[in-house]
């Protein structure tokens, strides 16, 4: 999302497709091959410059794999901002992405945001045509319920596979939501129960984006419990040899719904610290609750 230049409509630049070049070979130099685009990041910018480098190194296509998102309308003029999971707006908003990215087709394509007018049978459609056509590998939803997603899978022949989520050690209702059934607390909590669940079920991957959690834990932390969960966080990296990021990602991963963290990061220095965290979580049961506990400030029930 951070590739592009400006939130704007200004055309973007030189600076901008070496800045997208140097962020895709700080993730490659790392093991990192799975790049994550939208068509409204920076007004479809993102996908453009990304498109540039694979212009000019048109071999890397066969060394990544693309997934980008629809869905989202962004406001223009008058119209305002909107979800639009209509089976015509998808396939054309698949089309544009193509021609930005500069690519045949798109290894996944995710629904970005529910639409509570979309119509499943008419989603299914079009994902159907997408996929017939070779223009898209496989499917995924981003910000649903499992609920969602059966209603979405229900007239759907192929499966949807991935389900993203905003998951981080500072953004944990999806795993507050598994310890506080049956207390006060969990009426507060906004994750819908079951959903982590029904993807381990179904084969769905669940992908977190924030997995850095915006830097609270390694850099700019913002409340005490964040500077308190910071120190573990450096404390940990040092005695195992890595970075914080390393830490902070390693603790997603270390839940057995096999989280795939999205770091959202456009600072190739950052992209190349989270280098480690595609090896297996070092961390031990302990170490992951006192994460956990640091985080939350509290005594868990």
């Amino acid at each position: 999302m951070g590739l592009g230049g400006s939130w704007d409509r200004e055309p973007y630049g030189a600076a901008d497709i070496a800045h997208a070049h140097a962020v895709v070979e700080a993730a490659l130099d790392g093991g990192i091959t799975a790049f994550d685009h939208a068509d409204i990041y920076r007004h479809g910018k993102a996908e453009a410059v990304f498109g540039e480098v694979l212009a000019r190194a048109p071999e890397l296509r066969a060394r990544i794999t693309l997934q980008t998102k629809c869905g989202i309308r962004l406001a223009e003029g008058d119209r305002p901002g909107r979800y639009d999971l209509r089976g015509g707006s998808i396939v054309r908003r698949v089309e544009e992405s193509l021609t930005r990215l500069r690519t045949d087709h798109v290894d996944t394509l995710l629904l970005h945001r529910p639409d509570p007018l979309a119509d499943p049978e008419d989603v299914a459609e079009a994902l159907t045509s997408l996929h017939r056509q070779g223009l898209v590998r496989r499917f995924g939803v981003s910000n649903m319920s499992a609920a969602q997603l059966a209603r979405l899978q229900a007239p759907l022949e192929l499966p949807l596979a991935v389900d993203q989520l905003e998951m981080s050690l500072h953004r944990r209702d999806w795993l507050e939501t598994e310890v506080l059934v049956n207390t006060p607390q969990a009426a507060g909590l906004g994750f819908p129960a079951g959903t982590l669940e029904f993807c381990r079920a179904n084969s769905v991957q669940v992908q977190a984006w924030g997995a850095l959690a915006q830097g609270r834990y390694t850099g700019r932390p913002e409340t005490a419990a964040d500077r308190t969960t910071a120190r573990l966080v450096h404390a940990l990296a040092e005695r195992k040899g890595t970075t914080p990021e390393t830490i902070v990602l390693w603790w997603l991963r270390r839940h057995p719904a096999g989280i795939v963290p999205v770091i959202g990061t456009s600072d190739p220095a950052r992209v190349r610290a989270c280098h480690d965290a595609t090896q297996d979580p070092r961390l031990s049961h302990e170490e992951w609750y006192e994460l956990w506990i640091s985080a939350r400030g509290a005594a868990l029930p």
